[in-house]
C-alpha cells in the first residue's frame, strides 16, 4: 500500500513541476531544430573525412 501512495505522490509532484515549465514557442523550436540538424550534418561530414583519412593511413602502414 505504501508503494501505491509513493507512486501517486511521485506523479502528483511530477505534474506540479511540469506545470511550472516555460515551454518554447513554435518559432523557437523550429530554429533550434534547424541548428541541431545543421550541426549533425557538419559533424557527420567531419567524422566521415577523419575516418577516410585514418583508413588511408592504416592501409599505408600495413
Amino acid at each position: 500500500m505504501n508503494l501505491i501512495k509513493a507512486s501517486l505522490q511521485f506523479f502528483r509532484d511530477s505534474y506540479y513541476e511540469l506545470a511550472k515549465v516555460t515551454w518554447l514557442g513554435k518559432k523557437e523550436v523550429v530554429g533550434t531544430t534547424a541548428v541541431v540538424i545543421v550541426f549533425v550534418i557538419i559533424m557527420s561530414i567531419f567524422v566521415s573525412i577523419v575516418d577516410l583519412l585514418l583508413g588511408l593511413v592504416v592501409n599505408i602502414i600495413l
